[in-house]
Formats: C-alpha cells, sequence, structure tokens
C-alpha cells in the first residue's frame, strides 16, 4: 500500500468536513474519527472518502464517522497538532443532538474512548495470567503472580477514578474533583463497608452499600450531576471564596448523595439489565448466542455496539464474566476469515493489497472496520457469509455457556479469556465452526469482484515493428493529459494519451481488439489489440461513484470490437448535474513497450479522427 502523509490527510479530513468552526467536538474510537459536525450538510462526504487513508465513511450515532483503520491514533494526533480541536475541548464540545439512543452511544464512546487501548491490554494480561495460573505456568501465591496481577487489575479495580477523567471533560466539570469523588467511592475503608455485617448509616440515614471498585454507571451519573452543582456554586459563590469553597462543597454533598441515592439505584439498574441479558442466555442460550453472533458486527457498523460496552464492564465487576461477550470471537473472526478467503480469490490487485493487512487486524487484535469497509461491505456477499458463520458459531458457543472473564477484544489473543467460565472447548467449535462457514462460503459461492483498473497493463506483450493510431473515442475539445482533473492520470501513471471534454455521449472503440475489461458501472473499458497496444477510455472523472447511473453500455468483458463500434452511451446532463466531471481520457497503459505514444497535436476532434500515434 501507498505510504500516507498523515499531516496531509489530517488538514484535508479536517477541510472537507467544513472546517474546524464546523466541528461540535472531535473524538477517536479504535478505527474511527467521530466528528459531532454544526451542520453535516457543510461536510463533502465523498471528498473525504476519496482521501487517500480513508477507508470509508459513516453517520451513525449522530456524529460523522471517519474511517481510518489502525493508524487513527495518528490522524487525530496530527488534527490537534494544526487545529484547537485537542482532547480537552474535543470530548466536551457542543451539545447533544438527536435521539436518546445516539446521545447514550456518543457519551459512552467519548468517556471510554481515551481508556479503550489500556483497557484492552490490562484486560488480554489479565487473561494469559489466568491461563498461567489454571496451566500451573505460574504460582497464583507467589509474588511474582502479586506483581503481575496488580499491573493487570489496577486499572479496573480503580476504574471509576479513569472514568471521572474522562465524564469530566464531557461534563465540562472540575476533573480533579470529580477524581476525588471516585477515589472517595474506592477508599479501602469504603469497600470493607460493603461487606460490613452491621448496618451502615450517614448522620441516622440508613446506607445500602454497594461495591464501587470496578463500577462504570455511578461514577459517570455523579460527575454528570456534579457539574450541575459545580456550576451553581461558581455562579453563587463569590471569587474569592469559590475557588476552595466550590470543590469542598462538591466532595461533602457528591459523595454521601452518591452512597446514599445514585450509586444504589444506577448499580441496581445495571445488574437488572444484566441479569435480564443473563436470563436470556441461561434459558435460550442457542438463540441469545445466535443473535448476537450475527447482529455483533452489524453494531459494529453502525457504532452502536458501545451501548453494551458499560453493561459488560458491570458484569467483570459484579459477577466476574460476561455471557454477552460469549458469542463475539465468532463474529469478529467469521468477518476476518470472510476477508482472507478475499485475499486468494480476487483478481484485484487493490483489494489483495487491503484485505491481506485487513484479515491480520481482524485475527490478532479483534479490529474488523478495515475488513468490513474496506473490503466485506463492498463486495456485500462476503459479508453477508461472515455473518452467517457468526450466527452459527455464535449460537455454538453460548449454548456451553461461555463467557469471558476479562474485558479483550475477541481476537485470536483475547480467546484465553474465555478459558475459565463455560465450556472453552464449545468456544472453539462455535469459533472454528465460524470462520469455516465465512472462508468456505467466500470461496465457494464466490462475490462480484471489483475490477481491476490495472487489469490493461497484466500482461506485457512484446512491440512489433511499424506504428499504430489510435482513433479519437468521442468528439469534443482536446485537453493534454497532465491538464486533466485527476492527479494519477496527469502524472502519466497509467500511461500517455489525451483527455477529450465530449460534445455528445456516444463512446467508441478506438481500434479493433478484445474488451479485457468491462466495469459494471459502464465508466470504463480497457482494450487490446492484436498487436499488443493496450488502452484504457476511463469516461469522466470519479464517475464511479455514479454506480452506472446515466451510463449504458453495449459490450461485455471478453467481447471483439471493430474499430468504431459503440462501447457505450453517456447522459453527459446527468453527470453534470452530479456534481462530476465528463472529461473522457484514454490512456495507452502500456506505454513503455513502445519508443514513442505521441498525442495527436490538434484543439478538436470527432470520434475516429486520428488522437493518438504510437511508434514501435
Amino acid at each position: 500500500m501507498p505510504s500516507v502523509d498523515y499531516r496531509t490527510l489530517a488538514g484535508d479530513v479536517l477541510e472537507k468536513v467544513g472546517g474546524e468552526a464546523n466541528v461540535a467536538s472531535l473524538t477517536h474510537c479504535a478505527t474511527r474519527l467521530r466528528f459531532r459536525l454544526k451542520d453535516v450538510a457543510k461536510a463533502d462526504k465523498a471528498g473525504v472518502e476519496r482521501l487517500p487513508g480513508v477507508i470509508t465513511v459513516m453517520e451513525a450515532g449522530g456524529q460523522f464517522q471517519v474511517v481510518i483503520g489502525n493508524n487513527v491514533p495518528i490522524v487525530y494526533a496530527e488534527i490537534g497538532q494544526i487545529s484547537k480541536l485537542t482532547a480537552d475541548g474535543a470530548e466536551g464540545g457542543g451539545e447533544e443532538k438527536g435521539n436518546l439512543l445516539n446521545r447514550f452511544i456518543s457519551l459512552v464512546s467519548s468517556i471510554f474512548t481515551p481508556i479503550l487501548w489500556p483497557l484492552a491490554g490490562a484486560g488480554l494480561l489479565k487473561a494469559f495470567l489466568a491461563m498461567a495460573t489454571t496451566f500451573s505456568w505460574l504460582d497464583a501465591t507467589s509474588t511474582t503472580y502479586t506483581i503481575l496481577n496488580a499491573a493487570a487489575d489496577g486499572l479496573f479495580t480503580f476504574l471509576p477514578i479513569f472514568l471521572a477523567v474522562n465524564a469530566a471533560k464531557r461534563f465540562k466539570t472540575n476533573q480533579f474533583t470529580s477524581m476525588a469523588i471516585a477515589a472517595a467511592l474506592c477508599y479501602p475503608s469504603m469497600v470493607a463497608l460493603a461487606s460490613a455485617t452491621t448496618p451502615v448509616t450517614f448522620f441516622g440515614l440508613p446506607v445500602v452499600m454497594v461495591t464501587y471498585t470496578s463500577s462504570v454507571i455511578p461514577i459517570i451519573v455523579s460527575v454528570w450531576l456534579q457539574s450541575y452543582l459545580e456550576k451553581f456554586l461558581n455562579k453563587v459563590l463569590p471569587h474569592w471564596l469559590r475557588n476552595f469553597t466550590t470543590p469542598l462543597l462538591v466532595l461533602l454533598i457528591m459523595v454521601p448523595l452518591t452512597l446514599l441515592t445514585v450509586g444504589p439505584v444506577t448499580s441496581y439498574a445495571a445488574s437488572a439489565l444484566s441479569n435480564g441479558i443473563a436470563w436470556l442466555f441461561t434459558t435460550v442460550p442457542w438463540l441469545a448466542g445466535a443473535l448476537m453472533g450475527g447482529f455483533w458486527q452489524v453494531f459494529v457498523l453502525f457504532g452502536l455496539h458501545w451501548g453494551f460496552v458499560p453493561f459488560m464492564v458491570n458484569d467483570y465487576a459484579t459477577i466476574g464474566y460476561s455471557l454477552m461477550a460469549g458469542p463475539l470471537p465468532a463474529a469478529v473472526l467469521a468477518q476476518a476469515a470472510a476477508t482472507l478467503a478475499v485475499l486468494f480469490k480476487t483478481k484485484n490487485v487493490n483489494l489483495k493489497e487491503l484485505a491481506g493487512p485487513s484479515a491480520l487486524s481482524g485475527f490478532v487484535a479483534g479490529i474488523t472496520e478495515p475488513a468490513i469497509y474496506g473490503v466485506n461491505l463492498r463486495l456485500k456477499k462476503p459479508f453477508y457469509y461472515a455473518i452467517a458463520g457468526g450466527v452459527v458459531g455464535g449460537a455454538i458457543a453460548a449454548a456451553g455457556g461461555s463467557a469471558s472473564s476479562a474485558f479483550v477484544f475477541p481476537s485470536l489473543l483475547g480467546l484465553s479469556a474465555y478459558m475459565q467460565h463455560g465450556s472453552f472447548a464449545l468456544q472453539l467449535i462455535g469459533t472454528g465452526v465460524a470462520v469455516a462457514i465465512a472462508f468456505t462460503l467466500t470461496m465457494v459461492l464466490g462475490f462480484d469482484d471489483l475490477p481491476n483498473e490495472d487489469a490493461a497493463r497484466a500482461e506485457l506483450i512484446p512491440a512489433g515493428p511499424g506504428a499504430t493510431e489510435l482513433a479519437a473515442p468521442v468528439s469534443g475539445a482536446v485537453v493534454q493529459l497532465a491538464d486533466v482533473n485527476d492527479k494519477v492520470f496527469a502524472s502519466g501513471a497509467l500511461g500517455k494519451g489525451i483527455g477529450i471534454v465530449p460534445s455528445n455521449g456516444q463512446v467508441y472503440a478506438p481500434f479493433a481488439g478484445t474488451v479485457v475489461s468491462a466495469f459494471p458501472t459502464g465508466h470504463a473499458f480497457g482494450i487490446k489489440s492484436a498487436e499488443g497496444v493496450e488502452a484504457l477510455i476511463h469516461i469522466g472523472i470519479d464517475t464511479v461513484q455514479l454506480n452506472g447511473k446515466g451510463f449504458a453500455t453495449t459490450i461485455t468483458q471478453g467481447q471483439t470490437v471493430e474499430a468504431g463500434d459503440l462501447l457505450a452511451t453517456v447522459d453527459l446532463d446527468a453527470v453534470k448535474a452530479a456534481g462530476y466531471d465528463p472529461t473522457t481520457i484514454v490512456v495507452v497503459t502500456n506505454t513503455a513497450q513502445f519508443a514513442a505514444v505521441l498525442p495527436a497535436e490538434c484543439h478538436q476532434v470527432t470520434h475516429g479522427d486520428t488522437a493518438i500515434v504510437i511508434e514501435r
């Protein structure tokens, strides 16, 4: 894959979303830049998608999501260097819009995103330690284990403090006061009170104690309430008093309030929802697994998977495992397997280059966005085959009661987190079946492959003596190739040739030969002559985006044509109305095989006139 200048990409993305002034907030997750835009109409979605380094663009969850892949932190950091959209400003700016679901997804993603990778890394270390003690590789009573366990479990134990920082940024309140509230909830003597046998009271009021270490919802709600209390206090207190009095009063009010109301209510609500999901997994486990395994990647597609994260983390904190996570390896690895099959089966060079690292990312790291957006969803059928694999594999894993004991990305490395609960054998079988189904269906049933724009250059034919004339495929005004509005063609990277601004919509064969490529969208054709001349006729700039709208072809791939045969008819008015340049480009793609490829020196041509002279 060509290298990407991330500073340039950052600037281009920012420009095409409407500029810094149009961005209400910016965060990022494992693979996406997540913009909340003030006016979505100002964003050039198609322009962003065309940028080198961008996989696709999704609008979901109230966000304009630019999918970059594993290098998204680099692009995010570069945007921070060239704008004021820093972490502090980006994660808290702007009022939320949209329905409650969109607002909830946006809230959760902004709070969890900054600690996502440390959370996944610590979870994987916990899984490895569990595996090490299970197989007696490490003594759980040793000091070595104690040290490693502290490294793995520290983040989870004090998770409320980490979440308090991000929640404070989100709700625009003092993050150190928020941390102090969270620290009070995790304070050793407070933890001890949760298991006390005597009643706990606060000035005579009964306190229902719950465990706050590793909890999620209580601290988020507490910080949200803190933001309103803090604003009120800063408004009513005199400036000479508020600096120390505001934190004093916030702590004095919020810690007891959380213990008396917020903590018990939110903890019980989260537990009730988790218990409801657990009921489905224990009552009809195969159905729950099939649904979760089948729809998980659809949730990822729209960014809705964030809605499950707080409840999974709550499960880890309360019962030590999450049944919801049981079907996920099947869903994720099935997508990776379908992508691997595309790597073996596609003839498209660019798709091969993308499928390889995308499949590896899915298998090893559990990151499937590059595979989904860059490969499977573009081809459609592999995405569906992977869903089928996820349904069957997820049902098998859930039927065995499989659950993860730590927060990990579902991947080959993360499978060690599934050894402690349920049948690990059925987890492996379910995951293996999902991989086999997705890979086999993609290989056997296949898909509609993307046309290879470089197909006309794939085979090099030795040139013979003499010269060949290549006729103009359309009538119109001649444009020098270097002046066409496409950097790839203008650079000559695809060969020498000319551009013609067409005066009508008829496109003809420039010489006799075999149609070696005919794009389904009707916007481009590759023809090879018996003498070995290979030409590409490309109708319009970026007109592939029209998906065939306004194009009617009269020939098919493999067909033999004569010079002057009609190749296609194009509705030029429709192309222009859609905002695309209709300039038709004709290039000799195996230019290097000839002594010279010379564009005719003329300003106007009629189809059939000599446009290019090829000397051998």
